[in-house]
């Protein structure tokens, strides 16, 4: 990668939390103004930056419009979005769309929930391997041997106390989701929320993506929880269906 190109980069990352000055781009990136105010005229002239005020500056509108037309060119995206809306207006719970990409699991789409308690996340965002609904369903669909070198690989960090800490007991979870067809996140990525996921299969019956329903334990207990999985299971047939599944391509 081009210098260049990489401190742009490290520019629109920096401007990815917010409005910065100059000088705050300057030392962030670890270069001289003069050449964070080359890049920045650049991408000015190309609306990936834009002038906040006299003093600041903040991602352009350009950013958002790539990031849109990207999400709307997946397939699976599109598909799944009546299924998806459906069950977010029928549960009134926050319904998520993930995908994993690139060794990571990043949530694709989102309907918020109708309630005032709401989870933090956004599209865009990743969400952790090892103690999240959506990244447990991506991960149990894999090979066997694919799915012990990326468990062998994790860094089990504690979120909560139920979260989970080593490979052997990660393995063991991604088995049993396998089976069952769907998973359980036990207030495991934020004590306060607890979730249930389920793929979405394409044509050959391999799964695109992970749906889920997120809810505030406040609002439901663990069994109120488990009481949403036929629905979910049957947005996840449906979307599957909206992405060519069929019955027999899973046999």
């Amino acid at each position: 990668m081009s210098q260049s190109l990489d401190r742009a980069l490290v520019l629109l990352d920096a401007l990815a939390d917010g409005p910065r000055t100059l000088d705050q781009l300057a030392e962030h990136a670890g270069v001289h103004k003069t050449t964070v105010l080359r890049l920045l005229r650049t991408l000015e002239s190309r609306r990936f930056v834009q002038r906040d005020d006299a003093r600041h500056y903040r991602l352009g509108t350009a950013l958002f419009d790539l990031a849109n037309r990207s999400l709307d060119s997946r397939d699976v995206r599109r598909a799944a979005e009546p299924a998806l809306r459906e069950l977010n207006e029928l549960t009134g719970h926050t319904v998520h769309l993930a995908s994993y990409e690139g060794g990571e699991v990043v949530y694709i789409d989102k309907f918020e929930s109708r309630h005032q308690v709401r989870m933090y996340s956004r599209v865009g965002k990743r969400a952790a391997l090892h103690c999240t609904a959506v990244a447990k369903v991506l991960v149990a669909a894999m090979a066997p041997d694919r799915r012990e070198r990326l468990a062998a690989a994790i860094d089990y960090v504690p979120m909560t106390t139920n979260t989970i800490t080593t490979a052997e007991a990660y393995l063991a979870e991604l088995a049993a989701v396998a089976e069952r067809g769907y998973a359980l996140d036990d207030s495991e990525h934020e004590d306060f929320i607890h979730c249930v996921a389920a793929p979405v299969r394409g044509q050959r019956g391999e799964v695109l993506a992970a749906v889920s329903v997120s809810v505030p334990k406040v609002l439901l207990d663990h069994d109120g929880l488990l009481a949403l999985v036929p629905d979910l299971l049957r947005t996840a047939a449906s979307a599957s269906a909206a992405c060519g599944h069929t019955a027999a391509a899973q046999t």
